[in-house]
């Protein structure tokens, strides 16, 4: 297993850079040779729903990407991150169809949270029900009928393919650290927690984020994968204010406030947000303009006005490519009422200018740039996965096959993204121990530095952002100018 190492991560699923684990690889000792330093592989295991996120079990790589073998010669040549569901596993699963078949008499009964036990007599009231954090417009259970002819709710918070864990009992936990000890074996520098912050229900809270009870859920993975010498990611899509308590505790977050105000910034021609961003962001963090869902909207919250969160979404769907309204609504199946479903580059109109300064802007943001395998080859929406599958967020999903690939890195803008990247994974300016700088002297102007810790390298990027050209030098030495 090698080291998380400071260098960009891709993140792909299994089959979309080439149909599997094998051509995968191809696609990175060929056409990615360079670019990135580490990959993120969405779920590869046996699943019923969610692309990959309804997980059977972890012991096993679904057998239509290939075998443990092809995700170890991945392990050899990058670091790599795999993603853990803390909160929910397939209604499919042994564990839950044992529950099913046996009830109280099933070894797996206590994994799964039932409405009989968690509420007492006479409730959830209306009140209950009101106060759960939601990203769905309906209470968060299931009904389930047992083989004895009984029934009985569990708890699903994302849909009928995802039936919630409680992580608090013992059988549970030696669920967990089987799957994550697994998982290590097989090369995970780091494990990403999948919707974590949904994994602690308590009467009387909202059931998101529960605090101290969720710290101490997250300290029991964190001790079970520093044993194995790898990273914990908790994922939350909230308050930037929440996701500073994971630095706090000295853990690696995500930045997923920076692509909105970098579309913000990136529309309107205005630095003043990014810059003020950039200041405040932690070095030890991964940062994202993309990801496998939607742009999220909650978590640039008070980062940016109402006024200009609203500016934002509307300009998306004026001058993005494809980008509409209905494409994140219930009528293609949107989970998350607080995304917008589209690729970042069609978010920006397939204008290279704008998307290339995008990237750099995140390249010289603190920590470690994430780059969602569309956004690496700079990937219009794909409307007719989109309109086949009526899934909103299969805009953003497209499948690219080799010669698809070797024909799209030949396009400037994927090139001009590749060369900035190679520079960003090669120049010690960007040391995570280093510093930052960032000046924005006039309206439009933003000019970040980036310093190695024993000074000797200095990164600069210099930008424009109404007239969207920049130009990047290392120690006063041109590396890449649109000017």
């Amino acid at each position: 297993m090698k080291k998380l190492t400071n260098e960009a991560m891709l993140i792909t699923y299994a089959d979309s850079l080439g149909k599997n684990l094998k051509e995968l690889n191809q696609v990175l000792s060929n056409e990615l040779n360079g670019v990135v330093g580490g990959v993120h592989v969405l779920p590869f295991f046996p699943s019923t729903g969610d692309r990959g996120f309804a997980p059977e079990q972890y012991e096993t790589v679904d057998p239509q990407f290939g075998d443990w073998s092809d995700v170890d010669k991945l392990a050899d040549k990058y670091y790599l991150m795999f993603d853990f569901m803390l909160n929910h596993i397939s209604p499919q699963s042994k564990y839950f169809q044992d529950f099913l078949e046996k009830k109280e008499a099933s070894e797996y009964y206590d994994m799964f949270l039932k409405y009989s036990d968690f509420w007492p007599e006479n409730r959830p009231t209306d009140a209950d029900i009101d106060m759960i954090y939601k990203r769905k417009d309906k209470a968060p259970f299931a009904p389930v009928t047992f083989a004895d002819g009984t029934t009985d709710q569990v708890w699903n918070t994302f849909g009928d393919q995802q039936m919630d864990l409680d992580v608090t009992k013992e059988v549970t936990k030696k669920f967990i650290k089987d799957s994550l000890v697994n998982l290590s074996h097989h090369g995970a520098s780091v494990i990403r927690l999948d919707a974590f912050a949904y994994a602690i229900k308590k009467l009387d809270t909202n059931d998101f984020f529960v605090e101290p009870e969720i710290w101490a859920i997250i300290d029991e993975v964190r001790e079970i994968l520093a044993a194995e010498g790898s990273e914990v990611l908790p994922e939350i899509h909230e308050h930037y204010k929440i996701v500073r308590k994971i630095t706090d505790h000295d853990m690696y977050s995500y930045d997923f406030a920076l692509p909105l105000i970098t579309l913000y910034s990136l529309y309107s021609g205005k630095t003043e947000r990014i810059a003020d961003w950039l200041r405040q962001s932690p070095m030890k963090q991964f940062t994202t303009l993309d990801t496998h869902d939607g742009i999220g909207v909650v978590d640039a919250k008070d980062l940016l006005t109402q006024e200009e969160t609203d500016f934002t979404t509307e300009e998306m769907y004026k001058v993005g490519a494809n980008v509409k309204k209905i494409f994140s609504s219930a009528a293609y199946n949107n989970l998350d009422i607080y995304q917008i479903n589209t690729t970042y580059y069609s978010a920006l109109g397939n204008n290279d200018a704008a998307y290339l300064l995008a990237r750099a802007a995140q390249i010289f943001a603190p920590g470690i740039p994430q780059i969602y395998y569309v956004g690496l080859l700079a990937g219009e929406n794909d409307i007719a996965l989109l309109e086949s599958s009526k899934e909103g967020r299969n805009i953003n999903r497209h499948y690219y096959d080799l010669a698809e690939i070797a024909e799209t890195t030949k396009r400037p803008v994927v090139s001009n993204l590749f060369d900035l990247l190679r520079f960003r994974n090669t120049s010690a300016a960007f040391d995570l121990d280093g510093s930052i700088d960032v000046v924005n002297d006039g309206e439009n102007e933003l000019t970040v530095s980036r310093t190695s810790a024993d000074g000797k390298t200095t990164a600069v990027l210099d930008a424009n952002f109404a007239t969207k050209s920049f130009t990047v030098t290392e120690n006063g030495k041109e590396i890449f100018t649109t000017k």
